[in-house]
């Protein structure tokens, strides 16, 4: 294997990791507090529907993150009242969100830009591109500049803050009296409230820095990866960073291994678009539907195989009622 694909496949792997390592963290930071979150998926396409039209239209990338933040925060506050404030299933709330965004924001790209739900294309130099232009392209024949260059230095300043996300994150639920108190809410509430403490204080919080987390991610798929929003075009994300977070045992670091993982797989599944099938599997090319889907197989297939016993948080999904 040259230094070129390695660069490559490297560097794709960043890439297609970093939304969902930031969904992913997302993720932690509300079931740690008890809050099932299944609406990832709809956050980050509010997200990414807020950040390509604000940006767009105000050709300022600073709007474009700060409106997918605010939009991806609203959406949690919505979940939260809904299932902390009320009380309600929070499974469903999720699923509600999801089916809300999927169909919110093609309405609303229809009614603003008139593109069957798409948003105006967002001019170069409002979009993230790489920190080091210089190492944009893999240079053939040097093995360091190719595999360290390209692959690790020729990303956007989203990428390294999803991978400083993950430090942050465990930082903050490992070594902070904060983070203390909110792991403490996910495992039992009845004793964060005797300690004089508000649980559901507490979990807005936690779903608050959810929709920061959220947010990025969203901002990423359009201000970053693409360059316009496009209907669904989160393709399942949300729900890839919900399996990580399962697999990582709701753990930051192990949680990063899963989301790379992921990023992998994808990225190895787009180098073998036109590979040959063997000769006696019948030739002719492999089909794209099934290379398209395989870091998805492939994920369900690893987590069904070496998840392990993932123990939840014990307050995870029980809504809280204050003892009289």
């Amino acid at each position: 294997m040259d230094e070129v694909l390695i660069a490559s496949v490297l560097a794709s792997t960043l890439r297609v990791s970093a939304p969902l390592l930031l969904c992913a963290m997302a993720g932690v930071l509300s079931e740690r507090a008890g809050v099932v979150d299944l609406g990832l998926e709809g956050k980050m396409l509010f997200a990414a529907f807020a950040a390509a039209a604000t940006a767009s239209v105000t050709h300022s990338t600073a709007f474009g993150l700060m409106a997918a933040i605010v939009v991806a925060c609203s959406a949690s506050l919505v979940h939260g009242f809904a299932c902390v404030t009320n009380r309600g299933d929070q499974v469903v709330s999720g699923v509600a969100l999801n089916m809300i965004a999927a169909g919110l924001t093609v309405v609303l790209g229809i009614a603003w830009f008139q593109q069957g739900g798409q948003t105006p294309p967002i001019e170069a130099d409002v979009r993230l591109t790489a920190l080091a232009t210089g190492f944009a392209e893999p240079q053939p024949g040097h093995w360091f500049a190719a595999v360290f260059g390209h692959g690790l230095l020729s990303h956007n300043v989203l990428v390294y803050v999803a991978f400083l996300m993950v430090a942050a994150v465990w930082f903050f639920l490992e070594r902070t009296r904060p983070g203390l108190r909110l792991r403490a809410v996910g495992e039992n509430p009845a004793m964060v409230e005797a300690a004089g403490m508000s649980v559901q204080g507490l979990r807005y919080q936690a779903l608050l820095m959810n929709g920061v987390l959220c947010g990025l991610a969203g901002a990423y798929l359009t201000l970053a990866q693409n360059a316009s929003f496009s209907p669904n075009m989160t393709a399942g994300r949300g729900f890839i960073a919900l399996a990580a977070m399962i697999f990582g045992k709701w753990k930051p670091l192990p949680t990063m291994a899963a989301c790379l993982l992921f990023g992998f797989l994808d990225a190895v599944a787009i180098r073998m678009q036109g590979a040959q099938l063997p000769a006696a599997l019948g030739g002719g090319e492999v089909p794209v539907q099934l290379i398209q889907a395989l870091p998805y197989i492939l994920t369900v297939v690893l987590l069904a195989g070496f998840i392990g016993s993932a123990i939840a948080p014990k307050a995870l999904g029980k809504p809280y009622v204050k003892e009289r």
